[in-house]
């Protein structure tokens, strides 16, 4: 931690906990939307008319705008202000909350959960950058991502439940509407509790690279989303994944020459972050297609019906809620490495537990043993990944370092999704059919989890070959530097946000 860093987290030191208690709050409610509609679509498509090929760009839409927007919204953080990008991220997810909430036809609803998905890019990077700031000590960083991934996990794990309660006791409606108090608590309440945070150089935003990378994430999540509805015989997936390719040489080609790249190459250099995106990008792969699978299986082998199945995660969310609770002691601990280690394959034995489910297995006796191993897993990587991800990032770069995260989070499951979902439906046309045999859903399902097994198996090699005995948190940036061109930021005096983390993180 560097001087000016530990004076501004000094001054902010009675607001830290507020303000994290309202970014993770604002988390939860991002992270609650992205599967909160899906209980209630059956509602939506009776109500507005939805066709069965619209209705799945409920979820779509809000998907594309996210991921293809993440790496352009954190670069605008720094840039711009991270408080100011938050804010106004919160805002337009508000008020496109309410075009859903009050949507008349289904393409008000689609184009809400568009914006929606815009204001989360927006709001998702600049609040993790802000929590790095905030907390520039290796361990106090630690236990707030673990507090910061423990929210998303309970909004993920909750929010079938959430859209099942909702739906059926009051309306369809309040899955989008209930998100307004959030919102208004946030806007009135944030600024008062953590100060304007920008990167100390007075840079610019490349369009050329902006609208190359920005392409280039759209095409490929949305041909990845395409793989869902057709399959990856479709004609369209394969042109819109080669137009990603393409645009992806485009801006890695115009990056390399740009003065102010929207992602530096001496950023990706840095080996512990590159290692980190690397695992994360397996680690989600894995995850989010167990997750799916696992709310498959549920409901179409163990015949539970939504409710119930959301009700039969919550486990799953205890044991994430206990990794978290031990993953920053286990950091502070034992270093990175150490830990990543460990977690990835206590979720490879807890997906290998879950992949041995055989046809006639219940819920207590087949799924619930390894469902709470993977989460223990799952919980103990999140705020590592996401410690070794933000390594070295400063007040230049925080932004973008949670940028990059999350896009990589977002097209690692999309992957997953894609690659995986089509797997385990290898022996029939889709893992959700009537018709398809317990026996035959079982092993579909079986087969993709232990696909998923090996990629995070993979990601325990990653890690222990890669990321070196030296690679903690603090080293990376006094090896390699911190940010862009390879310096140290002064402080920002007026400008300056709620902590320089230097080499802390």
């Amino acid at each position: 931690m560097t001087p000016a860093a530990t004076t501004v987290a000094a001054g902010t030191g009675g607001r830290r906990r507020p303000a994290l208690v309202v970014l993770c709050c604002v988390q939860f409610m991002l992270v609650l939307d992205d599967n909160v509609v899906s209980v209630a679509l059956p509602t939506v498509r009776e109500h507005l008319g939805f066709s069965t090929a619209g209705l799945a760009w409920v979820v779509n839409a809000y998907f594309l705008a996210f991921g293809g927007l993440l790496l352009l919204s954190g670069r605008a953080a720094d840039l711009l202000g991270r408080r100011r990008v938050f804010l106004t991220g919160v805002a337009l997810f508000g008020a496109a909350s309410l075009v859903c909430g009050l949507a008349q036809e289904p393409w008000h609803l689609v184009t809400g959960r568009f914006v929606q998905g815009a204001g989360a890019a927006m709001a998702g990077p600049a609040a993790l950058a802000l929590i790095a700031l905030l907390f520039p000590g290796t361990e106090e960083r630690a236990k707030a991502f673990g507090v910061w991934g423990g929210t998303a996990a309970l909004g993920g794990t909750l929010g079938l439940v959430v859209s099942g309660v909702l739906t059926g006791l009051a309306s369809w409606r309040w899955v989008f509407l209930i998100n307004l108090p959030v919102v208004l608590v946030t806007v009135v309440l944030l600024p008062r509790l953590v100060p304007e945070s920008r990167a100390a150089r007075g840079a610019r935003i490349g369009v050329p690279g902006a609208v190359l990378g920005t392409g280039a994430l759209v095409s490929l999540v949305y041909g990845l989303l395409r793989t869902g509805e057709s399959g990856w015989a479709d004609p369209a997936v394969a042109g819109t994944l080669g137009l990603a390719v393409l645009l992806a040489a485009g801006f890695l080609a115009v990056e390399a020459r740009a003065a102010e790249p929207l992602v530096p190459l001496s950023f990706l250099s840095v080996r512990v972050r590159a290692v980190a995106n690397g695992a994360t990008l397996l680690f989600s792969a894995a995850m989010y297609a167990m997750a799916f699978l696992l709310m498959v299986h549920l409901q179409t082998v163990l015949g539970y019906g939504p409710l119930t199945a959301g009700a039969a995660y919550l486990p799953y969310g205890a044991g994430i809620l206990a990794g978290m609770w031990l993953s920053p002691r286990a950091v502070a601990g034992f270093g990175l490495r150490p830990s990543l280690l460990t977690s990835f394959l206590v979720s490879t034995v807890g997906l290998l537990l879950l992949s041995g489910v055989a046809p006639g297995d219940g819920y207590a006796s087949g799924v619930l043993p390894g469902m709470l191993v993977t989460s223990l897993g799952c919980g103990l990587s999140l705020p590592a990944l996401t410690v070794a991800a933000l390594t070295g990032t400063t007040e230049e770069n925080a932004g973008l370092g949670s940028a990059v995260l999350s896009s990589v989070q977002q097209v690692g499951g999309a992957v997953g999704v894609a690659v995986l979902v089509v797997l385990a439906a290898s022996r029939s046309d889709t893992p959700a059919a009537a018709d398809v045999s317990p026996a035959d859903a079982t092993h579909g399902f079986s087969l993709a989890l232990t696909a998923a097994a090996a990629l995070l198996a993979l990601g325990a090699v990653l890690v222990a070959t890669l990321l070196g005995t030296d690679d903690r948190p603090g080293h990376a940036s006094r090896r390699r530097g911190a940010g862009p061109g390879r310096r140290q930021p002064r402080p920002t005096g007026p400008r300056g946000g709620p902590g320089d983390t230097g080499g802390a993180a």
